[in-house]
């Protein structure tokens, strides 16, 4: 609360502090919470017994806020279930291809404002912050993908969609604040009706969805992005397609879809039901994929060598391909895929992953020494230290080094099962891993085509982590040089 110390360095520093624990038990105000060291133990607690952890913890009630107590995120039990299985099919190689040509039609835009801002500069490089690059290209990939709106924030800087995006998933002190009350008072949060959204958040998402689906329906206007799969799901016509064996995957990190996911569910859903999900998408887009692009234009900045060959391997591409590029093409990239699967170790966005206990459940004995089992008892949530564990040199060796050599053909298959998770784990991971991995990939090849990535004399070096947001932030931001290649 008094923000002396980043959420990670605390998730961390629990972590270590305890290294003969399989688990650890702690307090967040009065709600007792479980975490969980044991690498054993979360794989039952996320696959094998998943039916005994199946929900996350409670943050917003539905019915003050359905914006987001509605949304896959927060839905529990059979509900959860039938809308992984409606949006699901949403998320395959084959949907992702379609959206591929908006992705790069959203980079050509970042591409050409940089070109610009160079030229204007009269200079071969630029100072800029990375974050702000990659936050406006992460917003306007979702515009297109998602809403199907063409948006340019880079050359219009204060366009809504853009101030809408930051001011829902930008959480600062009173969004903490918000939640700790959620977390640690949610009755009182009901009777306050406190929602985690402001109004004109909720009442953008709720009348560009609404008006963008009424508007397709009367004039029959087909483009496949997620309004459109939404608009299929409320009629049942989403199924899932079985993978081909010619379909590139979206890489090493990327997740499977569980059976829970598969089965075919004949349900109505609400408008603000698909509301709900198309925020969730927006949410979840924007800030995650917009830290691991921040993060990674850092590292290669500040690994050269890595850079240097990662533009090979790009420039190699671009002959092979007489420049063509479509998603099983950038998939079959090699040192590419490595890059991202090692910042998504270094620095996954998602830094922890959180359980609701449903039935009281035997967590066996916290260490050797202890004489009786733990019984986690039915409402006691858990937390999974997803960033602690990348970063554990027993399971990465020399972990604070960026090092894509870790996930090459030679040495990925020692990496012990369940100690990579940056997507979670168990039929409740996330199901957006191939569309912000092909996004992340797609940024960093057209940005790499014809920029050079720097330091320049404001870039922190190391990287300490800025205490004033809940999300990953650098201290003293995220400058960065740009230089043309040409």
């Amino acid at each position: 609360m008094l923000r002396l110390r980043h959420f990670v360095d605390v998730m961390n520093n629990m972590y270590w502090d305890h290294p003969e624990e399989r688990f650890v038990g702690n307090y967040e105000f009065t709600k007792p919470v479980i975490f969980i060291r044991d690498i054993e133990l979360i794989k039952k607690i996320t696959v094998k017994d998943f039916e005994s952890f199946l929900d996350h913890r409670n943050f917003v009630s539905a019915e003050v806020d359905p914006l987001f107590g509605r949304n896959l995120f927060s839905l529990k039990g059979q509900e959860w279930k039938d809308m992984r299985s409606t949006l699901s099919p949403a998320f395959t190689s084959s949907k992702m291809k379609h959206m591929l040509p908006f992705i790069v039609e959203v980079g050509n835009q970042m591409v050409s404002s940089l070109k610009t801002k160079l030229r204007d500069s009269g200079s071969q490089t630029i100072d800029l912050d990375i974050r702000d690059l990659a936050s406006r290209y992460a917003n306007d990939v979702i515009a297109s993908c998602a809403f199907g709106l063409r948006v340019d924030s880079h050359t219009d800087p204060d366009n809504e969609f853009y101030k809408m995006g930051y001011k829902s998933s930008n959480f600062g002190f009173w969004q903490l604040m918000k939640f700790f009350v959620f977390a640690s008072a949610p009755s009182l949060a009901k009777h306050l009706k406190m929602t985690l959204f402001s109004e004109d958040v909720s009442a953008f998402f709720n009348h560009l969805v609404m008006s963008t689906m009424k508007d397709r329906e009367s004039h029959n206007i087909l483009r496949p992005d997620m309004i459109h799969l939404l608009m299929e799901a409320k009629k049942g016509r989403l199924i899932h397609e079985e993978k081909s064996e010619k379909d590139a995957d979206a890489g090493f990190a990327t997740v499977e879809e569980s059976n829970v996911g598969k089965k075919t569910i004949n349900r109505a859903w609400s408008d603000m039901d698909l509301v709900a999900q198309a925020a969730l998408f927006f949410i979840a887009g924007f800030e995650t994929v917009s830290t691991a692009m921040t993060f990674l234009l850092y590292e290669l900045a500040v690994n050269p060598d890595v850079q240097d060959r990662l533009v090979e391997e790009i420039n190699e591409h671009e002959k092979l391909s007489g420049g063509k590029f479509d998603y099983n093409s950038i998939q079959s990239m090699t040192y590419m895929d490595m890059c991202v699967s090692e910042l998504l170790r270094l620095w996954p966005p998602a830094i922890a992953s959180d359980r609701l206990c449903n039935k009281d459940y035997n967590l066996g004995k916290p260490n050797p020494k202890a004489k009786e089992d733990y019984i986690m008892k039915k409402g006691e949530g858990l937390n999974i230290p997803v960033m602690a564990i990348h970063r554990d040199p027993n399971y990465f060796p020399d972990p604070l080094k960026f090092n894509p050599e870790r996930f090459s053909e030679e040495n990925k298959h020692n990496i012990q099962p369940f100690t990579y998770l940056p997507f979670g784990l168990g039929p409740r991971n996330c199901i957006g891993s191939r569309f912000a991995l092909c996004e992340v990939k797609v940024m960093v090849y057209q940005l790499l085509q014809h920029m050079r990535v720097e330091p320049s004399e404001k870039t922190p070096i190391p990287v300490k982590l800025s205490t004033e947001s809940f999300n990953l932030r650098m201290k003293g931001g995220h400058w960065l040089r740009l230089r043309a290649r040409n």
